[in-house]
């Protein structure tokens, strides 16, 4: 079974690899193809901020490509420079969503809620999970001891919670950002399908994490029921 959990960790690692290539691809296209209104990232978050009533949340500046988040806690919407001073259609498209996530804090979204609640959860289990299923695993091949392995698939299930809460969470940041770029015309007819492209392609590396943190989880659920049946 391990050798198992292996191969489905490789598989999943090469879809990983593959929406990631890919996703870049369509970033460094779409970065090239400018807005016909000429306004940059920065001034779109701004701008899409003020018309839903938000004006205690900042727009900064941050390093890194793709390293673009909502911060809830210091309500700020950090863009990478690419993103902070582009004025491309792949710039409109990230600057939106990420403004799509002060929405809904703004309006006490409840996954969103419920994501950042659990986040101080998450940082302590991320942080020894792996350890705890390789040692649960190797007491259970030695000792037939399934104690430890339970409580590594317990911490395991915290963090898989966090990814799947987290789908809805970012399909509807996707799905304010297109309305608000669709019915304020900041993006023309050429230009939104290009951006929606974009959205769903960073969506997708939600959706591969998700299913391959869910996928692993069984497995570790399986090995502890099959010690169970011996």
């Amino acid at each position: 079974m391990t050798n198992e959990i292996m191969l489905v960790s490789l598989l999943f690692l090469g879809i990983s690899f593959l929406v990631s290539a890919i996703l870049k691809g369509k970033f460094n296209r779409y970065s090239k193809l400018q807005l016909s209104n000429g306004l940059s990232g920065k001034e779109i978050a701004e701008k899409m901020l003020r018309e839903n009533g938000i004006y205690d949340v900042t727009v900064t500046s941050v390093d890194g490509f793709l390293s673009d988040h909502y911060n809830p806690m210091n309500k700020t919407v950090n863009l990478s420079p690419d993103v902070y001073h582009g004025t491309s259609v792949s710039a409109a498209a990230v600057a939106a969503h990420e403004c799509g996530h002060a929405v809904q804090h703004a309006a006490a979204y409840g996954p969103l809620v419920f994501r950042s609640r659990m986040v101080p959860m998450v940082q302590f289990s991320s942080t020894i999970v792996n350890w705890v299923l390789m040692a649960g695993v190797i007491m259970l091949a030695a000792s037939n001891n399934g104690t430890v392995l339970l409580i590594g698939i317990i911490l395991m299930s915290v963090t898989v919670l966090f990814s799947l809460i987290t789908l809805p969470v970012e399909f509807d940041a996707s799905k304010r950002a297109l309305a608000w770029l669709d019915h304020t015309n900041v993006t023309n007819p050429e230009e939104y399908p290009l951006a929606k492209d974009a959205l769903k392609w960073a969506a997708t590396t939600y959706v591969v994490a998700a299913l391959a943190a869910v996928v692993t989880l069984i497995q570790y659920i399986m090995i502890f029921l099959n010690n169970r049946e011996r």
